[in-house]
């Protein structure tokens, strides 16, 4: 079922985007070579429950920590450990919070010092890739636009798209309908409609889009060590187009 939000609803969940958004920007201006994964956490929750709100991921299916930091090959819900970043290493944060009752999500992936120039491009294409996304979330466009528009773009350029994560509605539930696949033909699925607010989130490797899932059951990587990298925002439909509620 997709719920569409009211104008009073997408305002909770504007101030709850505009939270993940300058909590992921404190994390990009520390996010450096010589910091523990571990450290990120920490300060995504410290900012979190300074700003009276609730960390989404914490706690959410077992999900043990605030922050997903997934590294390299590492495609989503990698687990903040000691870990230190390394120059030459992307990581992709993953982030939510949850205020006035209403969910907020957005992912960034970033560079640690100097990267390889595949890597430059992996990143470039998949945030290039969601914003062609949110350009497509107009009431003129069914769902699997959404969904093409990833697909088309990255695959231009060489780089695979997950199928086994997928973006998702988001509301007074951090996962609601509809699911986001990153791929499809166009012209397929619900038509987009003025108070939909969906959570859309390109996850595209270099290499092949086969991932696996590790034994403590939540970080998935890529079958064959590819990089991999993840950008998302939370995205409200209206009258006038796309509002990305998750940027400052």
């Amino acid at each position: 079922m997709i719920v569409l939000k009211s104008p009073a609803e997408i305002e909770k969940m504007r101030s709850a985007g505009r939270m993940v958004a300058e909590i992921l920007a404190g994390l990009k201006e520390i996010a450096a070579p010589g910091v523990a994964l571990i450290e990120l956490d920490a300060y995504a929750e410290r900012e979190t429950l300074k700003r009276k709100a609730k960390p989404a991921f914490k706690g959410y299916s077992g999900f043990p920590f605030s922050l997903c930091c997934s590294v390299n090959e590492q495609v989503v819900h990698g687990m903040p450990s000691a870990r230190v970043l390394k120059p030459g290493d992307i990581v992709s944060l993953d982030f939510g919070v949850i205020y006035g009752g209403y969910y907020g999500d957005a992912a960034v992936t970033l560079p640690i010092g100097q990267v390889s120039e595949v890597a430059q491009r992996l990143m470039k294409a998949t945030e290039e890739s969601l914003y062609r996304a949110i350009d497509a979330c107009t009431t003129s466009h069914r769902l699997s636009d959404v969904s093409n528009a990833v697909q088309s773009y990255v695959e231009e350029r060489g780089f695979s798209v997950v199928r086994d994560f997928v973006g998702h509605g988001i509301g007074k539930e951090l996962h609601e309908g509809p699911q986001i696949p990153n791929f499809g033909s166009p012209g397929k699925g619900p038509k987009l409609k003025p108070g939909m607010v969906l959570a859309i989130e390109p996850m595209i490797n270099e290499k092949s889009f086969d991932v696996k899932v590790l034994e403590d059951g939540w970080t998935a990587v890529t079958i064959d060590g590819g990089l991999s990298a993840h950008f998302e925002h939370t995205v409200a439909v209206t009258d006038h187009g796309p509002e990305i509620l998750t940027q400052l």
